[in-house]
């Protein structure tokens, strides 16, 4: 039924959990007769019989899709779940109809072959294209058993992928650390206790209870002086996925990257990375893995520097033995403390969760006239959901904007920005879109309200402004909004973003006392700003060891059937700085490329801290709040989604081609001498 709601939004009051699987069967029986008509016309094969058409097939299921799989991911239950498993495998049959259906590819194949004579604008020219070549790159050229194996394949892979997921919340969510004896919460900050005091209580117990959920582990990684019980945290952590239960993931490692790698295979390519890379800036393996060992050499020495540092620092104040990876983040932030004078718990007061917000839409409006009026009448799908709708400086409405902040055992881990809805235009009037933010940050107590550690303020700025890309998208076609762009281009709105946090002009109007009202004193901003660079070349590395573990399993060119944990070993070995922990694997809990749509990607997000470095810089030289050159922004990148490749915009909007300096410098990873 269309959606008797403000602005169609999901009405998620209405909808029972019995009703998907039969919404989707019907959406699906709607769309295939959608497609058949198409590929059946007796009209001869135009743009718009046949590309737009297909573009604009299935509506009503990916609606049902976008509210189904977000809601699977942030407000799960085992009913949910169990609907997803079923759904999966009928999903990637459907997709496989179209996209292996000869007749539709013979029509979309007519109207390609004819592209140079037709007069097409630019994104209809890039659409044409993207959909002749997506047919190709989902197997519409293979014949006879090669068909049928790709059919088989994609299944799988679909089932083997939710599975994944399915497995790291388990385990995230199994275990429990549950201590009654004061001196065992030694160090840990009064919030910290009262946060882990407040989730024993909701549990019926005494004491105080950590999970392996962000807001609670890293916390207690940080401050708790206990080593046994770190270790015991690290190790629960750092063995998700490992320990040979019903909740392992080795096997479906080991399938996973052997049926990416014959999928390759049947389309031609040596290697998943291959067929990844092809739509990427990147556009090739060699030069990803050039981009990786660049970095790679200009930061290793820094990052050796950085943990002989904090060694020599736990050393001194009485650690016995090598430095282990449960020391680390807790002897760097004692080192933070001592050397800069700061730590997390300095500058959590003045980050009080309702001020950042305001902080954070704030930022948008200055740059480019946001506006932002909550609306509780829009229906949400859990309770702690706050709705948003945006206008822009004009007041027209721009997008709704769902914000979920808190960790709870339906959730997964981590933080995202995703959209029930995308922006495009159906038959000359606009749809505009839902646009959700997902995150996991610290929980309000009794006594305290939502106060976010610097890392969490970043993380917010970091999915605004991906949000940024969905609800300033202005194009015509839905499968070039927004996000939908190439994977290590999309996370160049998000991490530009970033960059405000070590702002002053923005740190102040953000970082105001929850309980005092006075604003964060010049001296703790400082030493905010400076804390960026600290540790820098350790936190590089650790980001270069994921896109190099990464790569490793998706530039494999025969089938894997090893060992996961010794395979990873030796991906990561170039990156290694701590001794080996036996029976520890991130490959297992690496959702990223197992279950979130970055295999052979996750290089992105380095290849993307290079674009948002240098386009920074034309802010710094013009003024962070410059109104211009964010205009700029908005009209070359943020509304222009995937219409044209992504170089070309960053060149309209920047001038020139990225240079790796500006993140080395920013960072301080440049030798003295340079």
């Amino acid at each position: 039924m269309p959606f008797d709601t403000p602005y169609q939004t999901p009405p998620f009051d209405k909808i029972k959990e019995e009703e998907y699987l039969p919404a989707f069967k019907a959406a699906m029986a709607t769309a295939k007769k959608e497609i058949e008509q198409a590929a059946t016309s007796a009209v001869a094969p135009t743009f718009e019989n046949s590309v737009e058409v297909m573009e604009q097939s299935g509506r009503q299921l990916t609606a049902i899709s976008n509210i189904f799989f977000n809601l699977n991911h942030a407000a799960t239950n085992e009913h949910i779940q169990a609907i997803a498993r079923e759904v999966m495998p009928m999903l990637t049959e459907y997709s496989n109809d179209i996209w292996l259906n000869e007749a539709l590819f013979n029509r979309v194949k007519q109207v390609y072959d004819r592209r140079a004579t037709l007069t097409l604008r630019t994104d209809q020219q890039k659409l044409l294209e993207d959909t002749y070549k997506e047919f190709v790159r989902r197997g519409a050229l293979l014949t006879g058993s090669d068909k049928e194996e790709y059919r088989r394949v994609t299944r799988e892979l679909s089932q083997l992928s939710l599975a994944f997921g399915e497995h790291v919340l388990a385990e995230t969510n199994d275990f429990e650390l549950h201590l009654t004896h004061e001196s065992d919460v030694s160090g840990l900050p009064d919030g910290v206790k009262e946060a882990a005091a407040a989730l024993a209580k909701s549990k019926d117990k005494e004491g105080w209870l950590f999970t392996l959920h962000f807001p609670s582990y890293m916390p207690f990684m940080k401050y708790a002086d206990n080593r046994a019980l770190r270790e015991q945290m690290f190790l629960a952590y750092a063995r998700r996925g490992n320990r040979g239960n019903e909740h392992d993931n080795n096997e479906i490692i080991r399938k996973m990257v052997s049926l990416r790698l014959k999928k390759a295979h049947l389309l031609g390519y040596q290697t998943h990375a291959d067929y990844v890379l092809e739509k990427s800036m990147a556009t090739s393996r060699d030069r990803v893995t050039g981009f990786l060992q660049q970095l790679l050499e200009n930061s290793f020495e820094f990052a050796q520097k950085d943990v002989e540092e904090v060694a020599a620092y736990a050393k001194a104040h009485g650690l016995e033995g090598a430095l282990q990876r449960w020391d680390y983040i807790y002897y760097a932030e004692k080192l933070k403390k001592e050397k800069l004078g700061l730590n997390d718990e300095m500058t959590r007061p003045y980050f009080q969760l309702d001020r950042v917000e305001k902080g954070v839409l704030g930022l948008a409006t200055r740059l480019y006239g946001l506006k932002f009026k909550e609306n509780r009448e829009i229906p949400k799908y859990h309770d702690e959901v706050k709705v948003f709708e945006v206008f822009d400086e004009d007041d027209t409405f721009l997008s709704v904007l769902y914000v979920d902040y808190f960790p709870r055992p339906s959730k997964q881990g981590g933080a995202w920005m995703t959209s029930f809805r995308e922006q495009y235009i159906d038959h000359g009037k606009e749809v505009r879109p839902l646009v959700s933010l997902v995150t996991n940050f610290t929980r309000p107590t009794e006594s305290k309200p939502s106060l976010l550690t610097f890392m969490e303020v970043k993380t917010f700025l970091h999915e605004f402004g991906h949000g940024l890309h969905g609800m300033l998208s202005k194009v015509y076609y839905e499968s070039q909004s927004g996000t939908n762009v190439y994977r290590d281009f999309v996370e160049l709105p998000s991490q530009l973003m970033e960059n405000w946090a070590t702002e002053k002009a923005w740190l102040q109007s953000v970082g105001i006392h929850y309980q005092t009202g006075s604003v964060m004193p010049d001296e703790l901003i400082e030493k905010l700003i400076e804390s960026a660079r600290f540790q820098s070349g350790y936190a590089m590395i650790r980001q270069l060891s994921f896109g190099l573990n990464d790569m490793a399993w998706h530039t494999l060119t025969r089938p894997f059937e090893g060992d996961v944990n010794e395979f990873e070993k030796e991906a990561m070995k170039s990156t290694e700085l701590f001794p080996p922990v036996e029976g520890t694997c991130m490959s297992t809990a690496f959702s990223h490329i197992f279950d979130g749509g970055y295999s052979a990607g996750y290089y992105g997000y380095k290849w993307a801290e290079v674009l948002d470095a240098d386009a920074f810089d034309l802010f710094k030289e013009k003024g962070i709040f410059n109104r211009e050159v964010a205009r700029s922004f908005r009209q070359h990148v943020l509304e222009k989604g995937g219409t044209e490749h992504p170089m070309k915009l960053y060149k309209a909007f920047r001038g020139h081609e990225p240079s790796v300096e500006p993140l080395l410098k920013r960072s301080g990873l440049v030798k003295e001498d340079e």
